[in-house]
């Protein structure tokens, strides 16, 4: 299956311990004239030393993006596993022999990996190496690592197997906005069964994954099948071997339909067609007649919402479809399989809405051998910069029964679904950004006496104790600092014991965001700390209940 920054400030614009300004004019140094604001000097770097920068293409990811990514992951994992998937971590390397001509959409077999030679540095050295060694890529996506594991381990694996996987996969392709050359995937695959019931179970799966992910009603899960293309294609007059090329440029221009209007698509089936920048894309060479029937063909499909019942749909439009493919043996095959995935999503009650048989889904054209879906997002939402913004497909899948057959010799039935996890992320960050809850960082408990030390960790400890995430302030700068630092982690509680405290067994808890909204209401310096806001005194004893009532009004 094929798969698909959140920036994030150093610090808040209001420190919310620190005490507003007042709001006539500013203060002015002596001599009258304000002074301008001391930046910090970058270092230089010495000389010789490595530039710290990112490699082209690939990313960081920091705390909060990394921490709903974990919960989304959690969500998918949930579903899967009450599918009955069970799951498998494969090594991000495999030989690159094993990844064939499966590459994604790519001629030439090692194309589009990153590739090295298994061999050590050491076995070069010492002349153990003769240049023979075999290659061996990262993984581009988690399928193909699936069909070496399934040829290895046949005999001893249930059949069907039924597995879920999620990792990273890598893409050596030109990397631009919003494409990476490292990537997550979360895949679910149902190796050795020749039903249709599985394929429509990953449709089922797709459409229910997305709805516990809380955006039901915003998605379809498209639904169509490379066989009624196969009958399409002998109708047409483009069968053979001499034809493939031509038919590969066909499927490529079909798939450009999310892209183009299709007079644009008609110049790609045709004698080609030249983009703004004068470049040429040579078409098909199909006749007008063929450019036609691939048109009439295109547009036929069930929306959501459009018929009350999917067996509805056969009655009107079957017969639609049928015109262009005729009684070709594979055409006919791809109806009667549509035909079966609707009378199951029909009997399993599933929410018809949610799904649309579009044979414009062209997925993985050297790849599927069946029915292919892809889910997509409906919804269109407002970008940083207040453009909009689609983020179209998340997910696909289809079957595949002849990748296995590379390595055993003999075909495999396997059909499966991928999500594209960072895409699908961005755009559930899209979707709540005006209701997501504020990120919560730990306790911060400031050193206000270094001597103290043990104390201020047995403060921290007691707060582990009771499952709050708490951290002792291990720098070495003064209070106001260390408000500062507990402002950039996010910390809703500062817990401080100074000597007066100490000796009174007591300590004091500031809520910074309940002071930082309470800061607003105050005029001067003066009148903030006289009334001391959202800051209390406890006993030691009431520190961890005090804290965990504090942390549940922001959860």
């Amino acid at each position: 299956m094929t798969g698909s920054n959140d920036d994030t400030s150093d610090s808040k614009a209001t420190n919310p311990q620190r005490a507003p300004k007042p709001t006539g004019s500013k203060p002015q140094p002596a001599g009258g004239k304000p002074q301008p604001a001391q930046q910090p000097k970058k270092a230089a770097r010495p000389a010789g030393a490595p530039e710290a920068r990112l490699v082209r293409g690939f990313r960081d990811i920091e705390a909060a993006e990394l921490r709903r990514q974990e919960a989304m992951l959690a969500t998918i994992r949930r579903v899967y596993e009450t599918y009955g998937f069970e799951p498998l971590e494969t090594p991000a390397f495999e030989y690159t022999d094993a990844l064939g001509k499966f590459l994604p959409d790519q001629d030439r077999p090692n194309a589009g990996v990153f590739s090295l030679q298994d061999v050590t540095p050491q076995d070069r050295g010492e002349g153990r190496s003769d240049g023979d060694e075999p290659w061996m890529s990262l993984r581009y996506d988690l399928t193909a690592p699936l069909a070496r594991f399934v040829a290895q381990n046949y005999d001893r694996l249930p059949k069907p197997y039924r597995r879920y996987a999620v990792g990273n996969v890598y893409r050596n392709e030109k990397p631009g906005p919003g494409r990476y050359r490292q990537f997550m995937q979360f895949d679910a695959d149902t190796v050795g069964a020749d039903s249709i019931a599985a394929d429509a179970e990953m449709c089922m799966l797709a459409a229910d994954t997305l709805e516990a992910l809380g955006i039901k009603g915003k998605f379809v899960v498209k639904i169509s099948n490379r066989k009624v293309f196969d009958g399409l294609r002998e109708r047409l007059g483009l069968l053979g071997a001499d034809h493939n090329a031509q038919w590969l440029t066909v499927m490529r221009a079909l798939d450009k339909q999310d892209k183009f209007d299709w007079p644009e698509i008609a110049k790609l089936l045709g004698d080609g067609r030249k983009d703004a920048s004068g470049d040429f894309t040579p078409g098909a060479r199909l006749s007008s007649d063929q450019i036609f029937a691939l048109q009439a063909f295109t547009q036929i499909r069930l929306a959501p919402g459009q018929s009350e019942s999917i067996p509805e749909f056969w009655r009107s439009q079957r017969d639609e479809w049928r015109e262009w493919i005729g009684q070709t043996e594979a055409g006919q095959l791809g109806l009667d399989e549509f035909e079966q995935i609707a009378n199951i999503l029909c009997a399993c009650r599933s929410d018809l809405a949610r799904f649309s048989f579009d044979v414009r889904v062209i997925r993985g054209l050297e790849y599927y051998t069946g029915p292919v879906f892809e889910a997509e997002l409906t919804f269109e939402v407002k970008g940083d910069d207040g453009q909009p913004v689609r983020f179209g497909s998340v997910g696909g899948g289809g079957r595949y029964d002849d990748l296995i057959a590379r390595f055993t010799g003999e075909r495999v039935p396997a059909t499966g679904f991928s999500i594209g996890v960072s895409r699908l992320q961005a755009a559930l960050a899209l979707i709540a950004k005006d209701e997501a809850p504020r990120e919560i960082g730990p306790v911060v408990v400031l050193v206000m006496d270094k001597a103290e030390l043990p104390r201020y960790q047995a403060l921290t400890n007691t707060l582990r104790r009771a499952g709050i995430r708490a951290e002792m302030y291990l720098g070495s700068a003064g209070m106001k600092a260390q408000m500062k630092y507990a402002d950039r982690r996010n910390a809703a509680v500062v817990v401080i014991q100074g000597s007066n405290e100490r000796e009174a067994g007591q300590v004091q808890l500031k809520d910074l965001i309940e002071g930082e909204k309470a800061a607003a209401a105050f005029k001067d310096n003066a009148e903030w700390k006289a009334a001391r806001p959202a800051q209390i005194t406890v006993s030691e004893a009431e520190m961890v209940a005090e804290v965990q009532r504090i942390i549940a009004r922001y959860a």
